[in-house]
């Protein structure tokens, strides 16, 4: 099936460049934008044929230039050629909306690492086995964030509403490797604008948002409690569910922001772009 299309290309190829001529005259096959990707396409259909009959010379990698076919439908369907115009022109003011949102990403990704760094490593260890991970929780039947309750970390304070406290049994500290592997989470910069950019998105912030809940964004509870445990490498990481609605203030802004902001606001500035 794959030469009898590149048969019909071919042919068509050749009728053109016999009525416009190939390049040389004024109108010719090749000086028409779309009838050069056409001669591409064909092109590169025979470097998989040869790729596929050749003595000993490995050339799997230019199979790939198969994804080029289906693009031999631009030239023959006027619509799809507007809308790839429209892209092309749209690509400068793109450029310009894509800096701005990745500067909201950085500022807000920024403010995470502040407040959330570390965080996500905290959860309830067995009192009988504070050396190995456990695969849940009893209260909740997974691992969750956790906050540590004595007045060392809370600063007096006690408990932020909505923060996830151990069971009877179980001891809040480090290290469990945190959601989604350790990805998600706020360590470094790399991660933080992940997770920021995860959260525009609009996708599973939700949980993002819940797991943030369970802590308090105290930084010296985050690292004295990680660096008491060494790291381990059997974790869970099963969706987080706790009542961000009573979470502490701070992060009802912070989420409001992202939201608002990074997805009502700069996301829709790439549709008001394409448009215009």
């Amino acid at each position: 099936m794959e030469n009898y299309f590149l048969g019909i290309f071919t042919c068509e190829a050749i009728l053109k460049i016999v009525a416009l001529g190939f390049v040389l005259q004024s109108g010719a096959y090749l000086r028409n934008v779309w009838n050069l990707l056409d001669f591409t396409v064909v092109i590169t259909g025979y470097i998989t044929v040869f790729a596929q009959t050749g003595t000993g010379i490995d050339l799997r990698t230019l199979r790939a230039v198969r994804v080029l076919r289906p693009l031999k439908l631009v030239s023959g369907i006027p619509s799809l050629q507007v809308v790839l115009k429209s892209l092309i022109k749209a690509m400068a003011p793109l450029l310009q909306i894509g800096l701005l949102v990745l500067f909201g990403i950085v500022v807000l990704a920024i403010v995470g690492l502040e407040f959330y760094g570390g965080g996500f490593h905290l959860t309830c260890f067995d009192e009988q086995n504070p050396q190995e991970l456990p695969n849940s929780i009893p209260t909740v039947a997974r691992l969750v964030p956790c906050v540590i309750t004595n007045d060392t970390h809370t600063h007096g304070k006690g408990v932020p509403p909505g923060a996830f406290v151990c069971p009877t049994g179980y001891v809040c500290k480090g290290y469990w490797e945190g959601p989604n592997f350790g990805i998600t989470s706020f360590d470094n910069i790399g991660y933080s604008m992940l997770t920021v950019f995860q959260c525009i998105t609009m996708e599973g912030w939700t949980d993002i948002m819940s797991s943030v809940s369970s802590l308090t964004f105290s930084l010296s509870q985050s690292s004295s409690a990680l660096s008491s445990t060494p790291p381990h490498s059997h974790y869970s990481s099963m969706p987080l569910q706790t009542d961000f609605a009573f979470g502490n203030r701070f992060n009802f802004y912070y989420f409001l922001t992202l939201i608002v902001v990074g997805s009502f606001f700069m996301l829709n500035l790439v549709l008001g772009v394409l448009s215009g």
